[in-house]
């Protein structure tokens, strides 16, 4: 890896320019087609980007850009080509749509101040943060509407290069704060830093007296016992907490009419939403075949990264950026609870202000149907990115890994999110890569093929979220939209797989392990029950807590509940331990059967549930979580079952919990991503315990 990294400034930044520096980074790194990406995506320098642009939340704000991937003896050619592309952007200045584009976007973002289910006034305070802690006006930050303003004028009065060349010149490449860093990678580094520790302990244990080991000994033991000693209940009341009084009995509902339009499903949210258009469509993604599904999210992006016959890549992209709020493409598969066939869609998403409507549905329909797939280059960028992406996940979030893998023995839902994110996925995309250079028409074909099968009016939904008066006005465009979908698609397809039932030992090179264990309780003979909700919370706040994290060194230990299929899942975060954690997955069920739980703990757990289920939301949000309820046939009488078993958890339900987890313990299979010799340690001290397979 290689990264060019400058400090912009000694000084926080007036508003203004702060500003602009963000409409610049947007300008030049902010979209697939914006310049600087372009440029070092293009080079063959590096498989992906990078370095996160503008940084502005310190005192001193910075700027990092560089390529992951690069051969030793490219990297002085990388410095050399953002040096390049920098003074070209400095000397030629930007297009007017590309301006227009990022103005849309960034003003669009400002003003709709969406945080996702991050809560808005955390978000404000947090926002304040970047002045006020330096003793500036906390206020500063929040007041975008001035500078906005101010900003526009200066574009007009100026141009377009008069604003951002001095800023690319002036903070960038005549900038002398800057620093280079090469990583270079060693496979010997993780052995060689274990052997030198090794050999400093021996030294410093050699200098030790009997009593010395004798008082660590001691001091050892002392600290086992309080990381394993329960808080009183006198401390754990010293905390604020609600009570169960303050916690309302009644599930809150979404608004919703469902209704028909040119053969397709249409859910209406009427919401307040500021005078934006929030819009899905979900496509029935079950007529696409098997061997196609690691393909898909390479579909998705290139639905957005490659260009139509009358618009380049980089056009249409800067179209969507002047005239929508932005559109995504992606898949999206979860069990059903009851059915043996998965929920699976590739969902188009986008937003709009309600004069723009008719813009996003044909910029979305557009996107769907003219683009074409005849860019071999770009393609393989993505193939590139993505292994990059993938191999990076493996390493740094290996627990994603194994619970995907873990999902996809237990359940046809979870195979397939696999095949399109997972192990499998990795493997395909390293094949993949040669089939591109090698056999490109058969690949562009298969892109065509899962076009063709999945865009059909039959099986559609079309989710929409705003006010009556927008909702209303939408309905002609989204039937255009319709009516420009053929009537029919492919054929469902039978989707029923698993991954093999085997404990799996997938070996990267680590000083930490990530350790999976799961099983279906349903198949167990589990029925669901709301209190499932607060055993699992108790489980990961207390037991898994105490014993993988602080008593047994990892940074996480976890577990989770998918009522949707039943699987029920162990997963450690960088871990220390392998063995000894798998142990610890197992005795869960030993601890809720002695479980005795006092009633101000057993409470906070049934209000922290509780917190889960009525997590924070905006509107888009909850058009969008009503339609996945739709989707999964939730009904709102449900919903307020389950709120009625959560608030009424005793500790009964917590000793029946005990069996249906005695099924994961006796029969649950193993994954575990770890480093060679923890595998080989686990599997001497079991035998045969995992099945080694080497990913990195």
């Amino acid at each position: 890896m290689v990264a060019i990294n400058w400090v912009l400034s000694d000084t926080v930044l007036d508003p203004e320019t702060e500003l602009a520096l963000g409409f610049l980074d947007h300008l030049m790194l902010g979209t697939p087609g914006s310049p600087l990406r372009k440029a070092l995506m293009e080079s063959g320098l590096g498989e992906s980007i990078i370095g996160g642009g503008i940084e502005d939340e310190l005192r001193q704000p910075q700027f990092s850009i560089g390529l992951k991937g690069v051969a030793e003896e490219d990297i002085p050619k990388v410095e050399e080509l953002v040096f390049s592309t920098l003074k070209r952007l400095s000397e030629e200045g930007f297009s007017a749509d590309a301006v227009e584009a990022s103005m849309n976007t960034i003003e669009f973002s400002l003003r709709e101040n969406n945080t996702g289910s991050f809560p808005r006034g955390l978000s404000l305070m947090l926002r304040s943060m970047g002045k006020w802690l330096y003793g500036l006006d906390p206020f500063e930050p929040l007041r975008f509407a001035k500078p906005l303003e101010h900003f526009k004028q200066r574009l007009q009065s100026e141009g377009v290069k008069g604003v951002f060349s001095p800023l690319i010149q002036n903070y960038i490449i005549d900038n002398p704060h800057r620093v280079t860093v090469e990583l270079h990678p060693d496979a010997e580094k993780g052995k060689i830093d274990e052997m030198q520790e090794a050999e400093r302990l021996a030294k410093v244990k050699a200098s030790m007296t009997q009593e010395d080991l004798a008082e660590l000994t001691r001091a050892t033991e002392e600290l086992r016992l309080k990381q394993e000693t329960p808080d009183p209940p006198e401390a754990l009341k010293a905390v604020p907490s609600l009570a169960l009084s303050d916690i309302p009995k009644k599930s809150a509902t979404v608004p919703i009419e469902v209704g028909s339009l040119k053969g397709s499903t249409v859910l209406r949210h009427d919401l307040f939403t500021n005078d934006v258009l929030y819009a899905e469509v979900a496509f029935d993604m079950r007529a696409v075949r098997p061997d196609l599904l690691p393909l898909v999210p390479l579909f998705c992006q290139s639905l957005l990264e490659m260009g139509t016959a009358d618009l380049d890549f980089v056009q249409l992209s800067q179209l969507i950026g002047r005239k929508t709020g932005g559109i995504s493409v992606y898949p999206s598969t979860s069990a059903v609870r009851g059915r043996t066939e998965p929920s699976s869609h590739i969902f188009i998403k986008g937003k709009a202000m309600a004069g723009q409507t008719a813009d996003l549905f044909d910029l979305m329909r557009k996107v769907l149907q003219d683009v074409r797939f005849n860019d071999q280059g770009r393609f393989k960028q993505f193939v590139l990115q993505s292994k990059s992406r993938m191999e990076g996940r493996v390493s740094g979030g290996g627990h994603s890994v194994a619970a995907a893998r873990l999902d996809g023995k237990l359940n046809t839902a979870g195979w397939i999110s696999e095949q399109m994110g997972g192990l499998s996925y990795l493997e395909y995309l390293r094949d993949l890569e040669k089939r591109v250079d090698e056999d490109w028409p058969s690949v562009a074909e298969s892109l065509n093929e899962i076009r063709n099968e999945l865009l059909s009016r039959k099986g559609t939904i079309v989710n929409l979220t705003a006010d009556e008066r927008t909702l209303t006005n939408a309905e002609s465009h989204v039937a255009a939209f319709l009516d420009a979908m053929p009537e029919t698609g492919g054929n469902i397809v039978n989707w029923d797989r698993r991954l093999p039932l085997v404990n799996e030992g997938l070996v990267i090179p680590t000083q930490v392990n990530y350790v999976g264990k799961a099983g279906n309780i349903y198949d167990a003979g589990y029925k669901l029950d709301g209190s499932a909700y607060v055993i699992q919370k108790v489980i990961g706040t207390t037991w898994l807590w105490d014993r993988v994290r602080v008593v047994g060194g990892a940074y996480g230990g976890f577990c989770d509940f998918d009522s949707h299929s039943g699987v029920f899942t162990y997963l450690s975060y960088r871990d220390p331990n392998l063995v000894k954690t798998l142990d610890n997955y197992d005795a869960t069920v030993q601890f809720l059967r002695q479980l005795e739980v006092h009633n101000d703990a057993l409470t906070k757990a049934i209000i922290g549930t509780i917190g889960d289920v009525d997590s924070y939301q905006l509107p888009d949000a909850k058009g969008y979580s009503s339609m996945m309820r739709y989707i999964m046939g939730i009904t709102d009488e449900e919903r307020q079952q389950r709120r009625e078993e959560i608030l009424s958890t005793s500790v009964k339900d917590f000793h029946a919990f005990a069996d249906a987890l005695e099924s994961v313990k006796e029969k649950g299979v193993i994954v575990a991503v770890a480093s060679a010799d923890d595998i080989a340690a686990a599997n001497k001290e079991r035998p045969g315990l995992l099945e080694v397979r080497k990913v990195l």
